[in-house]
């Protein structure tokens, strides 16, 4: 969020010394936060999943039982 605003800022040409809010400068440049924009693709992915077959690669790993798995202790393998 912060290297957004400072890109923001850069594009518009308002320094920090300017002193003017992020909002007023959103709403100067009419942009939404691009945490919003990454939530709206992440949930557009997740709409194509969930319409996919159960038996889909990508929707076996919902029924995947992992209550018999341990995971070791220490450090995770690099691998």
């Amino acid at each position: 969020m912060v290297a957004e605003m400072r890109m923001i800022r850069w594009m518009c040409g308002y320094t920090r010394l300017d002193r003017m809010r992020n909002v007023v400068i959103r709403e100067r440049v009419e942009l939404t936060p691009l945490e919003d924009k990454l939530r709206e693709t992440r949930l557009r992915w997740f709409g194509h999943v969930k319409r996919r077959s159960v038996d889909a690669p990508v929707r076996r790993c919902e029924v995947i039982n992992l209550s018999h798995y341990r995971r070791g202790r220490g450090r995770p393998k690099m691998s």
